[in-house]
């Protein structure tokens, strides 16, 4: 028996272990001091200085975080961890069942899944969807130049939650909202607000001691005629798309009805393709508009980054201001792309995810964990790692993701869109949009901040900020 193995079997089992937690732990509640209405930011203030593995516990939830790049790049070990579903993500499949976000590694309409919509996001796909992108943003564009006509600020998350929301739909199943032309919020958005708050409560109140199960249970009953109003509109989207005789690869609700899997000829269940539509848009317009809002509000602070934008949008897309970019030019605005990785490494929308290991081994060379144990890589605290920023690493500096710098960097710090297979499949259809959407607005508007306004973060499913108004004027 080598050295290695006689330590590792004498350590402790993780899940008995105890982390540095925040001081002051309480029976029944644990560290927490109320109940937050801001979840991420109550772990992320209460553990820091605690160490590269600590834990905050919620009542009879325990969240073990890893808070460090070099702990982190471990997780993000393929061949030692698989994907976890902490309880927000148990949560949220009541919702969205086997959807890829939220399925379990062995089931088997995660593969299914996975394997046939990998297509729907390559190049021929993407080429198809920049022109959707670009329509919806024209109609960003239109309702911005109104405010700025009649110097009125702009609701950036509000407004941008709308465009992110038309696109995917648009893009996944050919669908208007009518985000921008309607006074009416539509049944559908109405209904997944409703749900996916409901998923949120339940989560919470779930984890309470002796009554969390049955008040659980009243949350989801409550709201349970919503959930079946968004399912059932789903459903009928699914019906009227096959009874058309439509299944073509022109989005992905096409692909998902018309594709079989090249190898065992299995095709997604009409269930399965409702739980994907949920997933892609859910997970597919609140990252990216929350993205797009921090991006823009650091932009509106930092005159230099600023400056940098405007000149590489003119020198890309030329003089004239109502110029869209080719599917080709969004590559080569490489200092827009900049600005939102900066971004989402300060305030990453999707804040966390969980690990598990794939066998028993040990994480930092400290902590025996086994088949059932999960951490979570807590990555706003991450991406501020100073071993891996440097000390500034609390400032927006887009300059950290030149080549040089992150070829520098070790692999594995920077994962705001998760990691390995089950990383977010959408991320380069995200990241497109983004970048698409910058260019339009940087190149066509000066944007100004409100001097008083201090940056605050709201949770609803994703971080976003919160009030975030600027003001426009045409260049």
């Amino acid at each position: 028996m080598s050295p290695t193995t006689a330590r590792s079997q004498a350590l402790p089992r993780f899940a008995r272990t105890t982390f540095p937690h925040p001081p002051g732990r309480r029976p029944l509640v644990g560290d927490l001091s109320g109940l937050p209405r801001t979840p991420v930011q109550t772990i992320l203030s209460g553990v820091e200085g605690l160490g590269d593995v600590c834990e905050f516990k919620a009542f009879r939830n325990r969240f073990v975080l890893v808070t460090t790049g070099e702990l982190m790049a471990e997780l993000c070990d393929e061949r030692r961890f698989v994907k976890a579903l902490p309880p927000g993500l148990v949560a949220l499949r009541r919702n969205a069942g086997d959807g890829l976000f939220t399925a379990y590694n062995d089931e088997t309409n995660w593969r299914l899944a996975h394997d046939l919509l990998l297509p729907a996001f390559a190049r021929p796909a993407m080429l198809r969807y920049h022109v959707t992108m670009l329509g919806a943003a024209d109609e960003l564009i239109s309702k911005w130049d109104a405010a700025a006509a009649a110097d009125e600020p702009v609701d950036v998350p509000g407004d941008l939650t709308r465009l992110t929301l038309e696109t995917i739909s648009r893009c996944a199943f050919s669908k208007d909202m009518g985000s921008f032309t309607s006074a009416e919020v539509h049944p559908f958005v109405q209904g997944m607000v409703r749900t996916l708050g409901a998923g949120q409560r339940i989560a919470a109140v779930g984890s309470l001691p002796l009554v969390g199960r049955r008040l659980a249970d009243r949350v989801d009953a409550r709201t349970s005629q919503h959930r079946e109003e968004v399912h059932a509109m789903i459903d009928g989207w699914v019906a009227e798309r096959r009874t058309s005789g439509e299944v073509d690869d022109r989005d992905l609700l096409g692909i998902m009805l018309g594709s079989a899997h090249p190898e065992t000829g299995a095709m997604l269940d009409d269930e399965n393709i409702r739980h994907q539509i949920q997933t892609f848009l859910v997970a597919g317009h609140e990252t990216t508009s929350g993205a797009l809002s921090f991006a823009l509000h650091y932009l509106s602070r930092d005159p230099d980054a600023l400056a940098g934008a405007h000149a590489e949008t003119d020198a890309v897309l030329g003089p004239d201001r109502d110029a869209q970019p080719t599917f080709e030019q969004v590559p080569k605005l490489r200092h827009l792309r900049r600005c939102l990785d900066e971004a989402l490494r300060l305030w990453p929308t999707a804040p966390a995810f969980a690990r598990g290991p794939r066998e028993t081994t040990v994480l930092g060379e400290r902590w025996q964990m086994e088949p059932g144990d999960w951490a979570m890589a807590l990555l706003p605290a991450v991406h501020r790692d100073p071993a891996v920023w440097g000390d500034d690493a609390d400032e927006y500096r887009p300059d950290r993701f030149l080549p040089a710098a992150v070829k520098a960097r070790p692999a594995h710090t920077y994962k705001p869109f998760g990691t390995g297979e089950r990383a977010c499949i959408g991320r380069q259809f995200a990241l497109h949009e983004a970048v698409l959407v910058l260019a339009r607005v940087l190149h066509r508007f000066e944007i100004e901040a409100d001097p008083g306004y201090e940056l605050e973060i709201t949770e609803r499913l994703t971080l976003m900020p919160r009030d975030l108004r600027l003001s426009l004027r045409p260049r």
